[in-house]
């Protein structure tokens, strides 16, 4: 199949190649093929940062030439294909979805684009520059480019800036503003920096409560004539008649807030004052002592459009809103000369309160099993009028293990419940001043799960937890959980299931200590959120701690000589994991995306290895592509893999490096090309297994890695992915055996979203 494939690619690429050399044909008469245009800097004196001049002048180069690959032009290629008298159904479904309009030297208005650099080069201070143009005609074949030459004078540089005389009280608040100005003497004329520091301005006043300042109220005043060598003196100032409301700040003299409204409102409800805010609503439906925390803005204070939005914000996370609206009121009767009234009104929209969702589910995964499944949640939000939420979850699931000799099936059935108080809950009270960006959340989750995997084993789990989460920042994320309980019943064993046990003893340790009771902690830093940056980080770390507060509590069990609470032989830990990723978007659709994740485990005390639940594992979608799920490792071993369930290639240890090439392909449907390294290992060997799983310093020789081209339909961030990779170094085989890349056993991947 991955041979079958890769012909098919490589012949449509040589089509597509042969097909592009052959435009000249298709060129009519007098016509010349556009190839673009080359700027050429000529400089009276040195130029500061000319790369970025340089940019900016080729951002207004008109018209773009067609698209080239290969030295030729497949997308031209296709749409001439198409013009023809009988063109056929495929090239006219190529030329709507890749075909491009021919750019011919015609279409090219090069006195308009001369016009064009000159305004540039006067915008960043080259007053008096020169702009002609040149076109190159190809002798050989119907192309032409165009050359602009540019002759650049020694630019204007300022020489002081000053604050013209303004009325009060703006004039008092301005003298700071220009004070603290990033423009100094000597810097060149930019009016990319002046429109800079109008915003600039705008923005310092606006927080000092000048509701109706605009940045283009603002002008900026060149003067030239005190000096011969090219300086100048530029002044701030205040257009002319400019309304007496412009210039005074703002003060909010009442906060009415709205936690029921609808457009139908006739807004005539009972008034309730609490904390120094106006909560009206005809009957209670958010209490005001619950909401009001989230309410930054004060009676008194004066305008901030900081304060503003992150009282939006504020309210918007509490989950019970579908719409924020905060709307300001002038009360023009009580203006004076020197300041100005605000009546703020804050409309809160309620999503509907009650909500029922279902999820039909198709299941497939790298270990060959799939099936259907069907989750249902209830949702209630606002539970008890202070924005509480409650989920309810019931699901169902059945899968098959298809494929290879006698199959294995399972069914899944689970409830989970989980309500999220938007305050935090503690025996002590906690001043919500201490969380400027976000109130923290309270969280409290009960849930029951019930597996029953034939010919092997029955699993009933249960798990609570207790803990907080909050935004630090729009980048930073905090989640804590101070009580976290899981318990995994394991049952119903056959006989099958227990030789596995018993061939390896390590491994039923793993299920003997399923009682766990800690905390975790995860720390999130996500600058993904800023798209538009070339360079982008993402930071996990998660850090988990169990067994030691009820190690206080244990009781000696004379039969396991370990310790029990109340009769339970409980699990003692540390684990700690790291998720590092890196994006470098080359353009807006393409880019290289890095991962690196470690992770460790350490069994102590009342343990000898870590749960089965949270030992790691290796290969899959998520993880290294060219292994099937938990197929990879420990170390050089491959495990039993009895019944094809990998129960013992599991470790305390995880190393794994990710990189793939995104790119587009048309519309909706993505491409990447990747590879995959990683492994798993144990802190100390396991002599029940073949090769050696102990972590060791030659772990870079044991490491799994593979390769393969990916597809991904990406509507609007929901993600399809579909991945075939295939390995070229199984630590598994024998040394000097390992690198063999596999490509006609490559493994497919079925995924939602992308991995890292």
């Amino acid at each position: 199949m991955q041979y079958r494939l890769s012909t098919y690619f490589s012949a449509l690429v040589l089509i597509a190649f042969c097909a592009s050399c052959s435009v000249e044909k298709y060129i009519p008469e007098g016509e010349r093929l556009y190839t673009g245009a080359e700027i050429v800097i000529s400089p009276d004196s040195t130029i500061t940062n000319q790369s970025s001049l340089q940019t900016e002048l080729e951002g207004v180069l008109r018209p773009t030439p067609n698209s080239k690959i290969l030295g030729g032009y497949p997308y031209l290629s296709v749409y001439y294909k198409a013009q023809r008298e009988k063109p056929g159904v495929i090239n006219k479904w190529l030329n709507k979805k890749i075909g491009e309009e021919p750019v011919y030297q015609s279409d090219v208005e090069e006195f308009e684009v001369e016009s064009l650099l000159r305004n540039r080069l006067e915008n960043r201070g080259f007053f008096y520059s020169t702009v002609s143009s040149r076109f190159r005609e190809s002798e050989t074949k119907k192309r032409a480019s165009i050359t602009y030459n540019l002759k650049v004078p020694t630019p204007y540089r300022m020489e002081t800036y000053q604050l013209d005389t303004l009325s009060p009280p703006i004039y008092r608040e301005m003298i700071s503003t220009v004070a603290s100005s990033p423009l100094e003497k000597g810097m060149r004329y930019d009016l990319s920096n002046l429109k800079l520091e109008r915003d600039r301005i705008d923005y310092l006043l606006k927080r000092k409560g000048y509701y109706n300042f605009n940045p283009s109220f603002l002008i900026f005043e060149i003067d030239t004539n005190q000096y011969s060598n090219k300086r100048f003196d530029m002044f701030l100032k205040i257009k002319k008649d400019v309304p007496n409301k412009v210039i005074v700040p703002y003060k909010i003299s009442k906060v009415n807030v709205y936690p029921n409204y609808a457009l139908k409102d006739s807004l005539q409800s009972d008034v309730v004052r609490f904390d120094s805010l106006n909560f009206i609503q005809e009957e209670l439906y958010f209490k005001p002592k619950y909401l009001a925390p989230f309410v930054q803005l004060e009676e008194g204070q004066l305008y901030h459009p900081d304060v503003s939005r992150n009282t939006a914000r504020r309210l918007s996370t509490i989950g019970a809103y579908k719409f924020v609206n905060i709307q300001y009121d002038e009360i023009d009767s009580l203006r004076t000369d020197s300041l100005g009234i605000l009546e703020a009104n804050i409309y809160l929209s309620p999503l509907n309160k009650r909500a029922l969702r279902a999820e039909v589910q198709a299941v497939t995964k790298s270990n060959n099993f799939a099936g259907p499944g069907l989750a249902l949640t209830y949702s209630n939000r606002n539970l008890f009028n202070g924005g509480e939420i409650l989920n309810i979850t019931g699901s169902a699931g059945y899968e098959v293990q298809l494929g290879g000799g006698e199959s294995l099936s399972s069914i899944e059935l689970g409830l989970a419940s989980e309500l999220v108080f938007p305050r935090v809950i503690f025996p002590i009270d906690i001043s919500t001043d201490f969380f400027e960006y976000n109130i923290p959340k309270t969280v409290a989750a009960l849930g029951v799960d019930y597996l029953s995997r034939s010919r092997l084993y029955t699993l009933l789990s249960g798990n609570a937890g207790f803990g907080y989460v909050w935004d630090a920042n729009k980048y930073v994320t905090h989640r804590i959980n101070p009580l976290s309980v899981s318990y995994t019943r394991l049952s119903n064993t056959t006989t099958e299931f227990e030789d596995i046990l018993t061939a390896n003893p390590l491994l039923r340790q793993s299920f003997d200590q399923q009682f766990i009771a800690g905390l975790n902690y995860s720390f999130t830093y996500n600058g993904m959120v800023e798209t538009q940056k070339t360079h982008q980080i993402f930071f996990n770390s998660n850090f988990e701690l169990a067994g030691n507060a009820i190690s206080l509590l244990g009781k000696d069990d004379a039969d396991t000589q370990n310790k029990t609470f109340i009769g339970l032989e409980y699990a003692q830990f540390a684990k700690l994991d790291v998720d590092f990723r890196y994006h470098f978007n080359i353009t807006n659709e393409q880019k290289i995306a890095t991962r690196l994740f470690a992770g460790y485990g350490y069994a102590y005390g009342n343990s000898e290895i870590l749960p089965f639940v949270k030992q790691y594992y290796s290969g899959g979608p998520y993880s290294v592509r060219a292994f099937r799920i938990r197929s990879l490792g420990p170390g050089t071993s491959s495990g039993n893999q009895s019944s094809g369930n990998f129960f013992d290639q599991i470790g305390n240890i995880r190393l794994e490096a990710n990189a793939e090439y995104r790119f587009p392909i048309f519309s909706y449907l993505k491409g990447a090309f990747f590879v995959d390294a990683g492994n798993i290992w144990n802190s100390t060997e396991n002599e029940d297994l073949e090769g050696k799983d102990k972590f060791t310093s030659d772990f870079i020789n044991e490491l799994g890695i593979g390769g393969g081209f990916g597809l991904r339909v990406d509507v609007q961030g929901f993600v399809i992915r579909f991945d075939l990779a295939a390995p070229f170094h199984d630590p598994s085989l024998p040394e000097g055996e390992r690198w063999d890349f596999k490509f006609d056993e490559p493994i497919f991947n079925f995924a939602i979203g992308y991995p890292f």
